[in-house]
């Protein structure tokens, strides 16, 4: 394994980061005020994340005036998921062909949970998809 995936999992580590990527995801291009605010974080902490995140090359920034907004990187985004994939314990090597024994193992509300998951994750494709055709 390369450094590079080592400093992937350090960046990843901290749970206030993956919340400030899915808060990216899920609304695109924020500051870091607001981040802070949606976060219940201060502006500082914030600020520090976004900083660690900007150098592991998940999210980008450009200065509008004032304004800084910040939004993810998807080209970044990809690598880390093909590099993760290449350390899958479960043996998937990215088709997630795994979650077809666990779903035929499962009980009727495992199975609603899944499709509920499911569905919330197409909402955000869709929205995104529609924010991108604008």
């Amino acid at each position: 394994m390369d450094l590079e995936v080592f400093e992937m999992f350090k960046v990843l580590a901290v749970e206030t980061r993956v919340r400030i990527l899915d808060l990216l995801k899920a609304q695109g291009p924020l500051g870091a005020k607001e981040i802070a605010r949606q976060l219940v974080i201060t502006a500082a902490a914030a600020s520090q994340h976004l900083k660690i995140l900007r150098q592991g090359g998940l999210v980008r920034s450009e200065r509008k005036g004032y304004w800084i907004p910040y939004s993810i990187d998807s080209e970044a985004l990809e690598r880390y998921r093909r590099q993760l994939t290449e350390v899958c314990s479960c043996g998937c090597r990215g088709t997630g062909k795994w979650r077809e024994q666990e779903l035929k193992e499962s009980d009727t509300e495992a199975l609603r949970k899944y499709e509920k998951d499911l569905q919330e994750e197409l909402k955000i494709v869709r929205q995104r998809l529609k924010e991108m055709s604008k």
